[in-house]
């Protein structure tokens, strides 16, 4: 079947007998094909909460370019912005919410599984 998502493939289990393949990629979060927008989740899946330099610094980008990704990401539901100040300075900081780290669980456990399916 053309275009379809699903392949048949010889089932080793049972010699001569069909199976359905599924797609490999398909549970994959097309939010985090981005490297940058896979780091920002890496880091913020392991801390409470990151400042913007902190993040800019780490993952070693532009402000403009970690911007433009932490847009997406708020935008999406998956990261909580705080906006405040420490002493007169305005100092951002960046949390993962819970569909964050349902959706970034979820991602890194279809990577997972297609390495899994390569041995």
């Amino acid at each position: 079947m053309i275009g379809s998502r699903e392949r048949k493939t010889l089932n080793p289990e049972y010699p001569g007998k069909k199976s359905v393949m599924k797609n490999p990629i398909g549970n994959l979060n097309k939010v985090f094909d981005s490297r940058i927008r896979m780091g920002v989740m890496s880091v913020l899946s392991v801390n409470d909460e990151v400042n913007f330099n902190d993040l800019k610094q780490l993952l070693e980008l532009t402000d403009g370019n970690l911007a433009s990704h932490l847009v997406n990401l708020e935008e999406n539901g998956y990261i909580r912005v705080h906006k405040g100040f420490v002493g007169r300075k305005t100092n951002t900081t960046y949390s993962i919410t819970k569909a964050g780290e349902k959706a970034f669980k979820e991602h890194i456990e279809a990577l997972e599984n297609i390495i899994k399916g390569m041995k």
